[in-house]
């Protein structure tokens, strides 16, 4: 999701979990996550946009390619133009043994908390393997080739 404010603004998401409690600078990414069997690319963004964030994610959406993880994981991404209190996220939730060797369940939020940044500041708080999906974003922007 981005929308404009004094300039791109781009709304990304911090993973939930005792991982990435106490990291910020590169623990920021774009809602994601699996595709399910049958399910178009889109479609699956779609859906894990709204479960990460409890939003319903509206086109039209520009597609801005793909990036591929150190895990070999390729993620897909689209844009979309919207605005949202980042504050009122409702994400799914997901079950660990924590403390590790402990034998106990916990459960966590998949995303604890999103935000608005300016491309700028996406592009330092954001994974380093997203980043450049940002880019893209942000010279689609500048070129005044995404939907008004």
């Amino acid at each position: 999701m981005y929308r404009q404010r004094e300039g791109l603004e781009v709304l990304l998401v911090h993973l939930g979990g005792p991982f990435w409690a106490k990291k910020d600078q590169g623990a920021w990414f774009l809602p994601k996550g699996e595709i399910e069997p049958g399910e178009d690319l889109l479609g699956a963004a779609r859906r894990e946009f709204e479960e990460e964030t409890g939003l319903r994610a509206a086109g039209p959406f520009t597609e801005l390619g793909a990036v591929v993880q150190k895990s070999g994981k390729t993620v897909h991404a689209w844009a979309f133009r919207g605005d949202c209190d980042p504050g009122t996220i409702r994400s799914n939730t997901f079950t660990m043994e924590w403390p590790p060797r402990s034998g106990r369940q916990a459960e966590f939020p998949e995303v604890d908390r999103a935000r608005f940044f300016s491309a700028e500041e996406a592009l330092a708080h954001i994974h380093p393997v997203e980043a450049d999906l940002v880019s893209r974003l942000q010279r689609l922007w500048t070129d005044g080739r995404l939907p008004a």
